[in-house]
């Protein structure tokens, strides 16, 4: 057994402050496992977040150390002994209480991006796909809505535009639909002027942050800018576009 202080931001939108607890933990103990001690010894009140507690569900989504973190994977044995572990909400979604924000604007960026609209079947009636253009997107399909790396995002964190750029998790969300086998769905003009995918500039703090060690930067967001750039600032393509109309790359 070992002592471990935290401090944990209290409050809501009006405001609030960090305060201090202190409470015995034991090897093997997490982030999250020292804030519901917390609760059952100190501030049964406190609000946090959580689900499945194995990094699965994205629910406890939280800022350790100044760092966006899932509470249930941040093991206490990773911090210094004796180290003062802060916790706070996340910074670029509005507070609701203590640890717990509003993150539904997220929901609401998937809502602008369009479907799957898959072309016509075979005439045997099947779909094919080959096994390389899969595996290109399968990577993809891992993300937890954690949203870590919507906080994380200086577009959104620091400059507030949210009602300019749909953030990481759905840069993703747009590779995985335009990079799909099957998908005929024009979503570049959208990506450059509503989306806003020029917003950014490939820091690639996103991906550090991801707990399914999705290469969001790499595999996602700079794929979608250059098709963004091929279509609309490459003159042959750009012309090529103008007298055959644009096409599905």
């Amino acid at each position: 057994m070992a002592q471990r202080t935290f401090k944990v931001w209290r409050g809501d939108a009006n405001g609030g402050e960090f305060k201090e607890y202190t409470v015995e933990t034991q090897p093997g103990m997490v982030v999250l496992d020292g804030l519901h001690r917390i609760q059952a010894e100190h501030a049964s009140d406190l609000a946090v977040r959580w689900n499945c507690k194995a990094g699965k569900c994205g629910s406890c989504s939280m800022e350790i150390n100044g760092k966006p973190k899932l509470g249930c994977m941040a093991r206490l044995n990773t911090f210094e002994p004796g180290e003062t572990i802060t916790v706070q909400p996340l910074k670029a979604f509005p507070i609701i209480r203590d640890l717990v924000t509003d993150v539904s604007w997220n929901f609401e960026q998937n809502k602008r991006i369009a479907p799957l609209k898959t072309k016509p079947r075979d005439a045997d009636g099947n779909h094919r796909m080959m096994q390389e253009d899969v595996d290109r997107v399968q990577e993809f399909r891992k993300c937890i809505e954690c949203f870590l790396c919507q906080d994380v995002c200086h577009v959104l964190r620091d400059h507030k535009k949210h009602d300019q750029f749909v953030g990481p998790r759905f840069m993703i969300r747009l590779a995985q639909l335009d990079m799909h086998p099957l998908d005929t769905e024009d979503r570049i003009p959208a990506a450059r002027k509503e989306l806003g995918t020029g917003w950014c500039n490939i820091t690639r703090c996103c991906t550090e942050v991801c707990p399914e060690h999705i290469q969001i930067t790499d595999n996602a967001i700079i794929p979608m800018k250059e098709r963004v750039v091929d279509r609309f600032y490459d003159p042959i393509a750009w012309f090529i576009g103008k007298v055959f109309g644009s096409k599905k790359s």
